[in-house]
């Protein structure tokens, strides 16, 4: 009989032990279902996080800004130097011809054949220079149509020639590359 009290206890230990380790178990259940299971975020931490993101875009914002206030500063740089210096390749270019007129004026007794020699040289550079500038004579020929873009006429007068068309040129006129500095001042033939 003491065996079977002995067994009785020790079936009613074990039984204990079951139960509590199940019961230990269920316990365990939610904490480890809390977290296995992602926590949902509170209505704090989403306002941390919106913040922080605000922050982060008014940031980039301000740093985007403060580039596109540089790029414009420095263009509006960029066109008055344009601006203040956009003739010093010319104004480079005439100063040969600026030394050669005051070495001319220097000389005390230049004959008549030297100074027109030294003239020559002088307006060769000066063309050199228009040409290197792209600066362009606009000198029409007799009997040529005038062109009201590039010819201003002065006067008509009666020729033997189209009404309308060049007979002398009375000053050169000048072109920067496509666009007119000065338009050359022509006299036209009458109509018959």
């Amino acid at each position: 009989m003491q065996d079977m009290e002995k067994q009785e206890a020790q079936n009613e230990q074990q039984a204990a032990q079951a139960a509590a380790a199940a019961a230990g178990t269920a316990a365990d259940a939610p904490a480890d279902a809390a977290q296995a299971a992602p926590a949902e975020p509170t209505l704090a931490d989403k306002l941390a996080a919106a913040e922080a993101k605000a922050a982060e875009l008014q940031d980039a914002f301000l740093r985007a800004r403060a580039e596109g206030e540089n790029i414009r500063r420095r263009a509006q740089d960029d066109i008055a130097k344009a601006h203040k210096f956009a003739i010093e390749g010319f104004a480079e270019s005439l100063l040969a011809v600026k030394d050669s007129l005051e070495m001319a004026l220097k000389i005390e007794n230049a004959s008549l054949e030297s100074l027109k020699e030294g003239v020559d040289m002088t307006l060769k550079q000066l063309s050199s220079a228009f040409e290197k500038n792209k600066l362009q004579e606009v000198s029409p020929q007799a009997g040529e149509k005038l062109d009201p873009m590039k010819h201003q006429a002065v006067s008509a007068v009666p020729a033997e020639q189209d009404a309308n068309t060049v007979v002398a040129v009375l000053q050169k006129g000048y072109m920067i590359s496509d666009r007119l500095l000065r338009p050359a001042l022509v006299t036209v033939a009458q109509g018959k």
